[in-house]
């Protein structure tokens, strides 16, 4: 069964140490948490992990973070059980033109097998800037989005992590893109948006639960909630858990 977790950036806004965040998640539904990179884990954050019964999804780390101290972060992070690390993020001059994509796509390759030597996995997840479309080097080779475009460039060695929220607010469709990324997204962002901006679960224009079922017929092993702009997190958190829960299969 596809298990569910919240991005912890959800619930950045919240003054409470990481221990007591992931005690609050405890007393919801979610099955884990992905950390995200400014929550650095100390030695107590996997003591309150078994506690709460919650487990590591994951974590977001900012690409320079993985390529200036690679060990020190797969160290912090194996102590949580966790093997999965996602860049968050990459601005838009990444993925500007056809040759910055294959750049961009070069470079994550690259950290990937570093990650794959110490028994870690590498993803990215998208926003909605990587759909812009980009020229190619001939007609054939036009119209194609810079988020296609990297994953043609890249292999299965890269993880997709799909965020579906963002593909929706940049016209694209998630389930299709799902089906398109079978085999390569063992995390998927579900997220709901109106009018660009990221609202709360059923408020908006996704469809979450046919991106639910294509996130499972995809083979992802997590479902992650992520709300990057909550007016109230606490509730928000239990929210997206308890939607989460009706729509698990």
């Amino acid at each position: 069964m596809v298990k569910t977790a919240i991005q912890l950036y959800t619930l950045r806004e919240l003054d409470e140490s990481l221990p007591s965040l992931l005690r609050r998640v405890g007393q919801t539904s979610f099955d884990g948490v992905e950390f995200a990179g400014a929550d650095d884990p100390t030695p107590e954050t996997a003591t309150v992990l078994a506690d709460t019964g919650l487990t590591a999804a994951g974590a977001h780390i900012g690409i320079e973070s993985l390529e200036g101290d690679l060990d020190a972060v797969v160290s912090d992070y194996a102590v949580l059980g966790s093997d999965r690390l996602t860049v968050p993020y990459l601005d838009a001059e990444h993925f500007s033109t056809a040759d910055a994509v294959r750049e961009t796509g070069t470079r994550l390759e690259t950290l990937a097998d570093r990650l794959e030597t110490r028994g870690f996995e590498l993803g990215y997840h998208n926003h909605d800037h990587e759909f812009v479309t980009v020229a190619g080097q001939g007609r054939a080779d036009n119209g194609r989005s810079a988020f296609e475009r990297l994953i043609e460039h890249t292999d299965e060695s890269l993880s997709i992590e799909l965020d579906v929220g963002w593909a929706v607010a940049a016209g694209y469709d998630p389930v299709a893109l799902l089906e398109r990324l079978a085999g390569r997204v063992p995390l998927v962002h579900i997220k709901d948006v109106a009018d660009g901006r990221p609202v709360e679960l059923g408020e908006g224009e996704v469809d979450l639960e046919a991106c639910v079922t294509a996130a499972c017929d995809a083979g992802a092993e997590w479902i992650i909630y992520e709300h990057d702009e909550p007016a109230d997190p606490v509730a928000s958190l239990e929210r997206g858990a308890e939607v989460l829960e009706s729509l698990r299969p």
